[in-house]
C-alpha cells in the first residue's frame, strides 16, 4: 500500500502537540491528544509509551524536565509507564527533573520507585546534576537514598561538578558526606582545579580544609597556574598559604609567574615574583615553528613601534610572547610600549617577568626602573637601576638613571613633607 504523506504529516503534528502538552502541564489537552493518537489495537498505555521524539524521549521525560508533576502522575499511576524509562542518552525522567531542579517532581518520582542512582550513558547521575546546580535539598535527598557520593562519570564526581560550578554549599554537603577531595577525571581534573577554574574562593577554601592537594596537576598545569592565568590574587594567596609550589612547571615548562605575565596580570606577577626562582631558559621547550612565527610577530611589532602605533606593537609582541615565552626581549619591548602609553603598572609587570627570565640582563633592570619612576616609586626605581649598574658598571644610561631616581626621590619626599 502506498504511503499517505498527508496522513503521516497529520500524525506527526498530533505527536508534536501531544509532547508540547506534556511540557505545558495541560492535563486535559494531554489526555485528549492521547486518545486521538490511540487509533490502533495497542491500547492507550502502550500508545502513549511508544510516542517518542527523535532522541527517544517520552512524554514522561518532557513532563519531568518541565516539572509538570500532574502529567507524571497520570502517566505513571493511570497508564502505568515505567518510572525509569530511558531515552537515547540512557537518561531517566528523574535525571531530567534533577537537571532542571524540579524538586517536587523529583521527590514524586523517587516516591514512585525511581532509581536514585540511575546514570546516563556517560555516567552522570541525578546527584551530579543536583551538585552542579547547587540544589542542596535534592542533594541531601539523594544522598539519604544511598547514592554513592563519589559516583563517577566521564566528567568526574559530583564534587568536581559542584566545585566547577562554584556551588560552595553543595561542596560543603558533599564533603560532609566524605566525598573524596582528591578525586579526578581521566584527564586528571580534580575538585580543586575545577574550583580555581570557576574562580570560586569559597569552594577552594572548603576543599583545602578537607585535604585537597594544592600541587596536583593536569598535564602539568597546577591550580596555581590556573589562578595566575585568571589573575585572582585571592586564589593565588590562598593556594600559596596552603603550600602551592610557585616554581612548578607546566608541560610547556612555564611557571605560574610566566602564565600571569603572558596575561598581563600585574598583581599576580608581583605576588609570585619573590617566590619564583630564576628561570632556566633551556628547560622551556619552544618548537622551531613557534620560534619562527614568534620572530615574524616580533618584526611586525618593531615596525608598528617605529611608526608610533604602540597598541599595534603591543598586539604583535603579545602574539610573539604567546608563541615563545622564553624570549625576554619581547617582554622588554612590550614594557616600552606600555610606558609610551602611560600604562606604568603593565610596563612594570612585563619588566618583572623579563627579569625572571633574564636576571643577568641590565636592560631588564632598566625597564623595571623606568616603570617604577613613572609610578613615583623612586626608591624602588633607584634600587632597580643600581642592580643594573652592578651588572654593567660601564653603562652610562643606567648610571644616569640611578642618580636621577635618587634625586627625584629626595625632591619627592621633601615636597611631601612640606605639604
Amino acid at each position: 500500500m502506498a504511503s499517505n504523506p498527508a496522513a503521516a504529516l497529520a500524525v506527526r503534528d498530533k505527536v508534536q502537540k501531544f509532547l508540547e502538552a506534556a511540557c505545558a502541564g495541560n492535563l486535559d489537552l494531554f489526555k485528549k491528544l492521547a486518545r486521538q493518537l490511540d487509533v490502533g489495537d495497542k491500547g492507550l498505555a502502550r500508545t502513549v509509551a511508544d510516542v517518542k521524539d527523535a532522541n527517544k524521549r517520552t512524554a514522561l521525560h518532557f513532563a519531568a524536565r518541565e516539572g509538570k508533576t500532574s502529567i507524571c502522575k497520570y502517566l505513571i499511576e493511570e497508564l502505568g509507564l515505567d518510572v525509569d524509562i530511558r531515552d537515547e542518552d540512557s537518561e531517566t525522567p528523574l535525571i531530567h527533573a534533577s537537571r532542571q531542579e524540579h524538586i517536587v517532581t523529583a521527590k514524586y518520582l523517587l516516591e514512585r520507585g525511581a532509581e536514585p542512582a540511575a546514570s546516563s550513558e556517560l555516567g552522570a547521575t541525578s546527584l551530579h546534576h543536583s551538585a552542579g546546580t547547587g540544589n542542596v535539598e535534592l542533594l541531601n535527598l539523594l544522598l539519604a537514598k544511598g547514592v554513592d557520593v563519589d559516583s563517577h562519570c566521564e566528567s568526574g564526581t559530583p564534587l568536581i561538578w559542584a566545585a566547577g560550578h562554584g556551588q560552595d554549599k553543595a561542596v560543603k554537603v558533599l564533603l560532609e558526606h566524605h566525598a573524596n577531595p582528591n578525586a579526578h577525571t581521566d584527564d586528571d581534573i580534580t575538585p580543586l582545579l575545577s574550583s580555581v577554574a570557576a574562580g570560586s574562593l569559597p569552594c577552594l577554601k572548603l576543599l583545602i580544609e578537607s585535604g585537597a592537594d594544592v600541587n596536583v596537576s593536569a598535564g602539568g598545569t597546577t591550580p596555581l597556574h590556573v589562578a595566575a592565568d585568571i589573575g585572582s590574587t585571592d586564589l593565588i594567596n590562598s593556594l600559596l598559604k596552603a603550600g602551592a609550589d610557585a616554581n612548578a612547571e607546566d608541560e610547556d615548562g612555564l611557571k605560574p609567574i610566566q602564565t600571569a605575565a603572558l596575561r598581563s596580570n600585574r598583581k599576580a606577577v608581583m605576588i609570585l615574583l619573590p617566590l619564583t626562582f630564576p628561570i632556566q631558559k633551556s628547560k622551556i621547550g619552544v618548537t622551531p615553528e613557534a620560534k619562527e612565527k614568534s620572530l615574524e610577530a616580533k618584526s611586525r611589532g618593531n615596525e608598528s613601534f617605529k611608526g608610533g602605533d604602540y597598541l599595534g606593537a603591543i598586539d604583535a609582541y603579545t602574539q610573539a610572547i604567546d608563541l615563545d615565552p622564553t624570549e625576554a626581549t619581547l617582554l622588554s619591548n612590550r614594557s616600552v610600549c606600555w610606558i609610551r602609553l602611560g600604562q606604568a603598572d603593565r610596563a612594570l609587570s612585563d619588566a618583572k617577568a623579563c627579569r625572571i627570565i633574564r636576571p643577568d640582563w641590565p636592560k631588564a633592570c632598566y625597564r623595571e626602573g623606568v616603570a617604577l619612576r613613572l609610578l613615583q616609586r623612586f626608591e624602588e626605581a633607584a634600587n632597580a637601576f643600581y642592580e643594573g649598574v652592578l651588572l654593567d658598571p660601564e653603562n652610562q644610561e643606567l648610571v644616569s638613571a640611578f642618580r636621577e631616581a635618587v634625586e627625584e626621590g629626595k625632591k619627592f619626599h621633601s615636597t611631601s613633607q612640606q605639604k
